[in-house]
């Protein structure tokens, strides 16, 4: 149909634009987006934006909500020309979003991600903010508790949390990025009663949907997207689903494809690859069979688990059901082994990028080119050479880096390795992504000619197109299920298109075994972020009590007094450590510059010098601090380096310094400085007191305050925080300031045990605090953890550390216990964990 049919209809508009959008241009290296993009949502209605995979949709979306900035552009909030757009800008202009992949975050709590994404003032309801929270899940359909953590909810409540913190914030323009693709009926009609609620109350809706169905039953007016351009906008009555489907589509077969198998092809044998109710993370029940030379597409809306098939069919998940290829049944971890497959991430799943080609080419074959108990680099270079030749991939030796290739000549590797594997399947996800048009005329001749030599090829595209130009049969899928199964002249984009958008299939249902239950009880807590803190305080209970029964004298004042001021250095730097941790960071540099600041003491806090002289002292050490704080924080947020990169560099650097002000051992403590930092009461230092009400403190401000949620958000996942409108930046930088001034804290105690300036003394404390904050059971990932646990995990180092002298073992035993107790910590906080992902990607 002619596009002229959708253009913008001439009726007047009885009030200001919500939202306008005029002229958006983005382009990403080169390559357009959106060309001159023009949009108009109106007041209280449901505008729903059409178009395939890659049309531009939802990147039109982000550049709404402030989370992408155009090139080019103007956009006007209710009839006003507002500045670029970020997540906090735009929500106070009233726009709420539902992301397609939600913005959650999978370490905090239900509620905790209420807090960190909404205004405060939105949880001031009736009865508190719990029973204001409450009933916005309520509101959704969303049966969970606020104290599960996100990352034990199915993707299905994922979306319900998304869905409710977008309506809890009463929007005046609500954008819908798929919203309804993983829900049930029940959620699905439950859900449009409340667009159409909000909309009678003048919302203005932005429905992104690849489903007619949908349309048809919310939107007022639609506007179609191809090639980041619009196509066109009409009221929803004035357009039949054949014309938005031709729009859609809108393009012709390129010739770019090698020939089909045909009818007569066939060799009479039967059927070479048979799929038979095949069900998985992500799928269910899909059934295919072919003959021999055939190519299988897997076609449908990004994310209706054509990943999943494809991963299960490589053997990289369990899957019920068969896959026999050539007459034998394969079994998932056959199919590991024998078949071979192409990621749609070729950077990050697909390629080594840091070796060779000749090496990434190699490296599935290498049991191929063995000769005895070694390889034959002969061979491999000579199979390499000839796999590569005759793929035509471009590369300047057979030894250089991968990453130099092209991205066509990259892709070329993947499939030559794959071939060089000789795979009873070849999968390929994506296979020419990324890739121009010249290098995708040749994948698909490779990928045609592997299939003619008898080796069962399954492709799967968000291009229809491709899958109509190269396949012999396809498989449409929705939400995990199979809708249609095309052949022969039925494979066209139209009907891929009009199979998957029409699609009424609902979420694939949870097995009842599989369910979501509350956690409540001791079952909660061994899931929570305390299980870690009260295992160590077993450990140290235990130990302690075996270590009197063998030697009493372990009690002993001295003996406590020394464990704990020690066990107060080393927490302080620990509390520092965990700061950084917590954001997804480490902190190389923190044993460095406690030295380095006891070095810096050294030439104030003195003996005879005046009261004046010793506060500059402390006050030099507390800006040294603040300046490596922001230093480290700086390199990895501004200038892009890694954690361990840029605290390194400190590390380096601070040690440098030290031997610089001091290049022996100098300088010595004032005394009556010294007496102060060791003040005990009894058996227990004054610091030590002030350690454990510090810790408790910042414990609070971990779990209850802003602060705390940001930081935690920023670790557990950064790309969805920043969604939500948190400041990362800052939030990192800030931390590792704090950071440093807990190594300050631990310096102070530091002059109180050593009494000198030592260039050397500071090194060894960064694997320590590092030791104590892992036994605390704070999570190197980031986002998970406590300020508890790493007191109670230099306790126990200390305690370890006084049991190998009280129990008559060698220095070694030192190492071994420390050893022993990160790995025993690895092992049990990491064990649970990984067992819950399971049963979640089972429900999902």
């Amino acid at each position: 149909m002619n596009e002229a049919v959708m253009e913008p209809m001439q009726e007047t508009v009885p009030q200001v634009a919500t939202l306008e959008m005029r002229g958006i241009t983005k382009t990403y290296s080169g390559v357009a987006a959106l060309s001159d993009v023009s949009v108009d949502i109106r007041p209280g209605e449901v505008h729903a934006i059409l178009g395939e995979n890659g049309a531009g949709k939802s990147t039109l979306m982000n550049i709404a909500t402030g989370g992408t900035h155009p090139d080019s552009g103007t956009i006007l909030v209710r009839g006003s020309v507002v500045p670029p757009l970020n997540p906090r800008l735009a929500a106070s202009y009233g726009i709420a979003i539902v992301h397609q992949h939600p913005a959650v975050l999978p370490d905090l709590t239900v509620m905790e991600n209420l807090q960190v994404a909404l205004p405060g003032s939105v949880l001031r309801g009736e009865g508190g903010s719990r029973a204001t929270a409450e009933r916005m899940l309520s509101r959704v359909g969303l049966d969970v508790d606020l104290d599960d953590r996100v990352e034990t909810l199915t993707v299905a409540q994922r979306h319900l949390l998304e869905i409710a913190k977008a309506f809890a914030v009463s929007p005046s323009l609500l954008i819908l990025d798929e919203p309804t693709a993983p829900l049930g009926n029940d959620a699905v009609e439950r859900f449009f009663a409340l667009v159409r609620e909000a909309v009678a109350d003048g919302v203005s809706v932005v429905y992104i949907t690849h489903r007619m169905a949908e349309v048809r039953e919310l939107a007022d007016r639609v506007t179609v997207l191809r090639d980041g351009q619009v196509r066109g906008t009409s009221a929803v009555s004035d357009i039949t689903d054949a014309e938005l489907l031709a729009l859609i589509v809108g393009r012709t077969l390129a010739s770019a494809f090698p020939p089909k198998r045909s009818a007569q092809d066939a060799d009479g044998t039967g059927d070479d690859l048979v799929i038979a109710g095949l069900s998985g993370p992500g799928f269910v029940d899909v059934n295919a069979s072919v003959p021999r030379g055939a190519i299988i597409g897997i076609a449908g809306v990004v994310g209706n688990g054509q990943s999943d098939l494809l991963r299960a069919l490589a053997g990289l998940e369990s899957f019920e059901g068969t896959v026999t290829i050539g007459g034998r049944a394969y079994t998932s971890s056959e199919l590991l082994r024998h078949a071979a497959y192409m990621p749609a991430d070729r950077h990050g799943e697909g390629l080594a990028m840091s070796l060779g080609v000749r090496e990434n080419a190699a490296i599935s074959a290498l049991r191929s080119f063995a000769r005895g108990p070694l390889l034959s680099r002969k061979s491999e270079v000579s199979r390499v050479r000839d796999s590569l030749g005759s793929l035509s991939v471009k590369a300047a030796s057979m030894d250089a880096p991968v990453g130099s290739l092209s991205g066509g000549n990259q892709q070329k590797v993947v499939i030559g390795r794959a071939l060089l594997s000789d795979p009873v399947l070849l999968i390929a996800d994506e296979p020419t992504q990324g890739v121009d048009v010249g290098a995708r005329a040749d994948i698909y001749g490779i990928l045609r000619d592997a299939s003619n030599r008898g080796i069962p090829v399954i492709i799967a595209s968000s291009d229809s197109k491709e899958l109509e130009g190269l396949c012999d049969q396809v498989l449409v899928m929705s939400r995990g299920q199979v809708v249609a199964t095309l052949t022969g002249d039925d494979i066209t984009e139209e009907r891929m298109v009009s199979a998957a958008v029409g699609a009424t299939t609902s979420a694939i249902a949870v097995p009842d075994a599989l369910r979501q239950e509350h956690t409540t009880g001791f079952r909660r807590f061994v899931q929570g972020d305390y299980a870690p803190s009260a295992l160590v305080a077993a450990v140290i209970v235990v130990l302690g009590g075996y270590i009197v029964a063998q030697n009493a004298a372990f009690l002993s004042t001295f003996n406590l007094t020394t464990i704990l001021t020690a066990a107060t250095a080393i927490g302080f730097l620990a509390m520092g450590q965990n700061i950084a941790m917590l954001t997804g960071g480490i902190d190389l540099s923190v044993g460095p510059l406690a030295g380095f600041l006891v070095v810096v003491a050294s030439f104030f806090v003195n003996d005879g010098k005046p009261a004046g002289t010793v506060i500059l002292g402390l006050v030099l050490m507390v800006l040294v601090a603040i300046a490596t704080g922001f230093v480290n924080g700086g390199l990895i947020r501004y200038g892009k380096f890694t954690p361990i990169a840029a605290t390194l560099a400190l590390y380096i650097a601070l040690g440098g310094l030290e031997l610089l002000l001091r290049p022996q051992q100098g300088g010595y403590i004032s005394q009556a400085f010294q007496s102060f930092v060791n003040l005990s009461f009894g058996p227990v230092p004054l610091f030590f007191i002030i350690f454990v009400v510090l810790s408790v403190a910042m414990e609070f401000a971990l779990r209850r305050t802003r602060w705390g949620w940001r930081l935690r958000a920023t670790g557990s996942d950064e790309e969805a925080a920043r969604t939500v409108g948190l400041r990362i930046d800052r939030t990192v930088i800030f931390g590792y300031v704090a950071t440093a001034l807990f190594v300050f804290l631990g310096a102070l105690m530091f002059m109180g045990q050593y009494g000198i300036g030592d260039p050397t003394q500071g090194a060894s404390f960064t694997l320590t605090s590092i030791t104590a904050v892992v036994l605390g059971g704070t999570s190197l990932l980031g986002g998970r953890g406590t300020f508890i646990g790493p007191m109670l995990g230099a306790l126990l180092l200390q305690q370890a550390l006084s049991a190998t002298v009280f129990l008559g073992l060698g220095t070694v035993y030192q190492y071994f216990f420390q050893g022993a107790l990160i790995l025993a910590a690895a092992i049990l906080y990491t064990a649970g964990r990984i067992r819950r992902r399971r049963r979640i990607a089972a429900i999902d």
